[in-house]
């Protein structure tokens, strides 16, 4: 029976808290918190421009609206309101008077085009296109606006003039459908890729619901075409059947258009193709020159603001799975690519972009538990941090302004936009805050966070998170939970975590602690430790996990009887192989989780990371791959395992998790499947996320704590708007501003 003046939901106790005023944390609350996105700064800076995505619990789908905030107050407010529908894709007209965006308030999922102006008002709709929008985006002069849009292989461009009073009309009916579109930077052409050939009657058959999928079909090569917009005239710019287009940009100078090409052979499929190459284009002449032949993925070359040098990420001497490096050439004339970091600076930069002096390259990089903007000079060597701190920050340079718009997390605040000059970057308590999505956060009880190092066995020092329980006392143990991020290659970093995938304070708020450790296989700490798991995939790194533990119950915070596991896609990976190799834990919960190596090795979308991993294929080298298989030993699990998976799951495919239950149910170890329909690798429908952290959450409760119950239906529904008992949408976590 609930106390008086509480409510009791899955367990998790609502209502008045016991925790020094503060709300414990519960699922529906996780549910509720918004997500920011979309940012977007006028030319001349004095507007921002972000989507803020809800919870509607009763429709069971998340809503996006436009947000507005006046840079110089740091104000926001709501710019569009419409129930039940979304808008997205904000853009500003470059005299900063309009605000394009996307929104299918008219029919559901399917998106197009409006302006509102940026002072309020109603919006115009102006493009009208069956099938919907993909995109729009203002020419640099702002008369125009491009869109594009149609029904699935038959996309085309259609222009919207600024001035004018029509609807956006086509702007040339290209025989094939378009897949992507960019304006030049003097707003007389828009460049575009399409496919070489278009089949009718694979359209038609489609259309007619004839959904049968040939593995492996045949595709058109896609290139890159330019449309003169005062002609009305295409022009093919690169040609060839042995490559494809894939993401294309579009250079602030010297009509340089940078390439990312793939494979066009029909069976270069896998997710990790070593086939991608980088090229650049030089519109005006046509002239392709090829940028890198290896066996790597590089990323986009990005051409400097003065047109004098191209810059890309690819990995070191571009060997496949090396850390990732910063290459420097000039665009003309340029054959031989300068590595610009220092070799002691061992980290992966991302998302490289250019000062607008195009004297520094900037970009961001974990290292640890963190992530943080950095600034690199043309002469190389060690970049310069921008941004510190125990916080993850996103970094957008914005080169009319010289400014930077940033996101940025930490573990007791969720990410939202701020604004920040050359001179402020580094001090983060100087950043103007622009978004406030989640003000009520500051009523919940939260776990401390705090990154913690331990020895492994082989004596290499080892790191992680971990998350107190509220009202932590020292001296007293509590169940610890450690949760194993994916990849394997990527790293747990100080973040909020609100999220279906990671809500630490929900444990915290009902006393358990938890552990996120970086092991053997984790980015942020080297090329070394990334890789040191290749050929040998499972030992160190589960090592490294239970060394953690060990550490934990040593330092009298963890109860070594009341320990449990999560994990999803590689976490689940680790989780299997736990189960099959300790009986410490007393709950697992295994989420996308790896069985069998071999039989995985053809069922999911990535080949390449694979073989990389288990030195080759299963069939040169098939006692290796069985060695590192879980199922081998599955006869040694005794540990009550909750299994999870989406039905359509490409990356580790749904006969993996029944491979684990069958065996389970057989060898009669307590177990549960939930199966997710519709879903990939991850849960994108809210209810799925709700199920998830309830029956996850109440695992846990039922085989660490001994409650009766690990998932009742009834509450659950209960908690849908206009069922009986339902309970109220979370306070104090709508939008604001400042």
């Amino acid at each position: 029976m609930a106390m008086p003046g509480r409510t009791i939901l899955f367990g998790f106790i609502v209502g008045t808290s016991a925790f020094a005023g503060a709300k414990p944390m519960t699922p529906l609350d996780v549910m509720h918190f918004k997500t920011v996105a979309g940012g977007a700064l006028s030319k001349d800076a004095k507007w921002f421009a972000y989507t803020v995505s809800s919870l509607d619990w009763k429709q069971g789908k998340r809503y996006t609206d436009i947000w507005l905030s006046d840079t110089a107050t740091g104000v926001s407010r709501q710019f569009t309101f419409t129930a039940a529908r979304n808008e997205t894709a904000p853009v500003f007209a470059p005299n900063g008077e309009w605000l394009a965006f996307l929104s299918d308030r008219e029919v559901a999922a399917t998106n197009q085009a409006y302006v509102m102006p940026v002072g309020g008002g109603e919006a115009r709709k102006i493009t009208d296109i069956p099938g919907g929008v993909t995109s729009c985006a203002f020419s640099d002069d702002g008369k125009w606006i491009a869109a594009l849009g149609g029904r699935g292989e038959k996309k085309q461009i259609h222009l919207f003039a600024v001035s004018g009073e029509e609807m956006a009309k086509p702007a040339l009916r290209h025989a094939t459908g378009v897949h992507a579109i960019a304006w030049s930077l003097d707003s007389t052409k828009i460049y575009f890729s399409a496919p070489d050939s278009l089949s009718a009657a694979e359209q038609k058959r489609l259309d007619l619901k004839f959904d049968v999928r040939v593995v492996d079909q045949p595709r058109p090569p896609v290139h890159l075409w330019e449309l003169d917009i005062a002609e009305k005239k295409e022009r093919r710019l690169t040609q060839g059947s042995d490559f494809t287009v894939g993401e294309f940009a579009v250079a602030r100078t010297g009509g340089w258009v940078s390439i990312l090409s793939g494979s066009s052979d029909r069976y270069d499929t896998d997710i990790a193709t070593r086939k991608r190459e980088a090229w650049l284009l030089h519109a005006p002449s046509a002239k392709l020159d090829r940028l890198t032949d290896n066996a790597v993925s590089e990323g986009l070359p990005v051409v400097s603001p003065d047109g004098k040098w191209v810059a890309m990420t690819a990995p070191d001497s571009y060997t496949y799975f090396r850390r990732t490096r910063i290459y420097l050439r000039p665009t003309a004339n340029g054959k031989e690519w300068r590595n610009l970091l220092a070799a002691t600076w061992d980290h992966d930069p991302n998302g490289v972009t250019w000062s607008g002096d195009s004297q520094s390259l900037l970009f961001e990089a974990g290292i640890g538990t963190s992530t943080h903007g950095y600034s690199l000079g043309l002469a190389g060597g060690t970049p310069a941090a921008l941004t510190h701190g125990a916080r993850n920050v996103n970094l957008t340079y914005h080169e009319s302004s010289n400014q930077y718009f940033l996101t940025s997390q930490d573990s007791e605040h969720p990410a939202d936009y701020y604004l920040a000059t050359a001179e402020t970057l580094t001090d983060a308590g100087t950043w103007k805050r622009l978004s406030n999505a989640n003000p009520g956060v500051a009523e919940f009880a939260l776990g401390k966070t705090e990154t913690i190092r331990w020895k492994s066995t082989d004596g290499s020092m080892v790191e992680g998170l971990l998350i107190y329980p509220v009202d932590y006392q020292k001296g007293t143990r509590y169940p610890l939970v450690v949760q194993i991020h994916g990849g394997p290659a990527s790293a747990t970093t100080t973040q909020f975590a609100g999220s279906y995938s990671r809500y630490d304070h929900v444990y915290a708020a009902n006393g358990y602690a938890l552990l996120h450790p970086n092991y053997r296989g984790s980015t942020n700490y080297g090329e070394k430790f990334k890789t040191s798991i290749v050929g040998n995939y499972f030992a160190q790194g589960f090592d490294d996990i239970m060394t953690g533990v060990d550490h934990l119950i040593a330092q009298g915070i963890a109860d070594p009887d009341k320990l449990g596991m999560m994990g999803w896609s590689a976490g689940g990976h680790w989780s299997n192989w736990t189960l099959t190799h300790t009986n410490r834990f007393k709950a697992i919960s295994s989420g996308a989780g790896a069985m069998n190596w071999v039989s995985m090795y053809a069922q999911n979308d990535s080949q390449a990371n694979r073989e990389n991993y288990f030195n080759g294929t299963p069939y040169d080298n098939f006692d290796h791959w069985m060695a590192m298989s879980p199922i081998k030993y599955i006869k040694n699990a005794r540990t009550p395992t909750l299994i999870h998976v989406g039905h359509d799951d490409p990356r580790v495919p749904r006969p993996q998790s029944e491979e684990l239950h069958m065996a389970l149910k057989k060898l009669g170890v307590p177990t549960e499947f939930i199966v997710y329909p519709r879903m990939g690798h991850g849960l994108t429908d809210p209810r799925y996320q709700m199920v998830k952290m309830v029956a996850e959450f109440n695992w846990f409760e039922k085989w660490i704590k001994g409650k009766d119950k690990w998932l009742d239906w009834q509450e659950i529904l209960d908690t849908v708007p206009g069922s009986k008992g339902a309970a109220s949408k979370t306070e104090g976590t709508s939008a604001g501003g400042q």
